[in-house]
């Protein structure tokens, strides 16, 4: 393990099938003055909107709605959203959905009485608030992100073709609480599910391409990312397989709540890459990582093989003997593009809408950052790219 680490992660988590009767007891704890966000309305269809508002009208709160958040988040409607917040004088802000819309609450969360330039001050400058922060719980109905137990939120400027994350440094922005029932994942279309299945294991990739030491970090990333195979495998075949999406939701929860970070140096240019995608193509997330990862993986394997090797052989089982370590390496990656394939996962940029002629703002929309196993330059950010098409 390396340095020296603080954990804390203050959300409580309610998990199983009848974890939203603990909703009554958390607003008991909160403000009179409640904001519901939520998304394009599946939670109208599927009964969920209508079991949290009975519990909202039961506990007796004053309820403001902030509907029709969008798969990737936009900072003109986050200011439409601290607006709404404004003039109900919210108190308490209760997101239902996924991922999305948990980054986006926490977003807004952080803005309601932000005198600044939003986009400037925490998707830019990365600041910090220095203002009165508004608490956050959540309903979550989509796998994928794990926002509901950390203090990140990834927000998109359009017109500016950037999708920008912000891990916020202050425990108090995660959310109080999270209700887990993985029943509410069960009606999600094929394409999305599989879509926060890659997510999560891209989340726990990113913790475990760096480093070199023998880390605890390690041995739990390598235990989350064989059970993301097997249960992805399963709900595949049967979205309805309760005992499959129970262990995905937990997956998904623990791939991104900073433990398997601890004692580590990470790289997250899988996801800056990805986020470039999603701002100049605004597409599903995980399949933009999903179209990314494998050219990334291999233009950085040689660079960091010995991990790929332990990957190969503790992830997916590969046979070592007889095999040069960039044989085993590269056996890994094929095992996990045939299971991308088995999920039926995006694995090239143009299936997403991307082309050649979108490459300056791809490359110029990706932020390199420091952790991995090697530090990219513009022009091999760029080379990925093609490779990715």
């Amino acid at each position: 393990m390396l340095g020296n680490f603080t954990y804390c992660n203050p959300t409580k988590l309610y998990f199983g099938k009848e974890a939203l009767e603990n909703l009554h007891g958390e607003l008991k704890k909160y403000g009179q003055k409640v904001a519901l966000v939520y998304g394009g309305g599946s939670i109208k269809k599927n009964g969920i909107y209508d079991a949290v508002t009975k519990i909202l009208q039961e506990e007796g709160k004053d309820v403001v709605e902030i509907a029709g958040v969008m798969s990737n988040p936009t900072i003109h409607k986050l200011r439409e959203g601290v607006e709404t917040a404004r003039k109900q004088g919210t108190e308490f802000i209760l997101a239902v959905g996924g991922g999305s819309v948990i980054d986006y609450a926490k977003a807004l969360s952080v803005s309601v009485h932000c005198d600044e330039d939003l986009w400037e001050k925490y998707f830019v400058k990365f600041e910090e608030p220095d203002c009165a922060t508004l608490p956050v719980g959540t309903v979550l109905t989509m796998v994928g992100t794990g926002s509901e137990m950390n203090a990140g939120s990834v927000i998109t400027y359009p017109e500016k073709k950037l999708k920008i994350g912000h891990v916020f440094a202050d425990e108090k922005i995660m959310p109080r609480f999270s209700i887990l029932n993985p029943v509410y994942t069960m009606t999600l279309p094929k394409y999305q599910m599989t879509a926060g299945i890659y997510d999560i294991f891209n989340h726990i990739c990113e913790q475990y391409f760096s480093g070199t030491d023998d880390n605890t970090s390690d041995y739990l990333a390598e235990g989350l990312m064989r059970n993301v195979i097997e249960a992805g495998r399963k709900a595949v075949v049967n979205p309805e397989d309760y005992e499959a999406r129970s262990n995905l939701m937990w997956d998904a929860t623990w791939a991104l709540n900073t433990l398997i970070a601890k004692g580590k140096t990470t790289d997250w240019m899988v996801h800056m890459l990805g986020q470039s995608v999603g701002g100049c193509t605004n597409t599903t997330h995980g399949m933009t990582l999903a179209a990314v990862s494998l050219p990334y993986y291999k233009f950085i394997m040689k660079d960091g093989l010995p991990k790929f090797v332990r990957f190969a052989k503790n992830v997916w089982n590969v046979d070592a003997a007889g095999k040069s370590d960039e044989q085993t390496a590269e056996e890994g990656l094929a095992k996990m593009k045939a299971w991308m394939q088995e999920l039926g996962l995006v694995l090239h940029l143009k299936e997403l809408g991307a082309d050649e002629t979108m490459l300056d703002d791809l490359v110029n929309g990706t932020l390199i950052l420091q952790g991995g196993y090697r530090i990219l330059t513009k022009e091999e950010i760029r080379t990925i790219f093609r490779q990715a098409m």
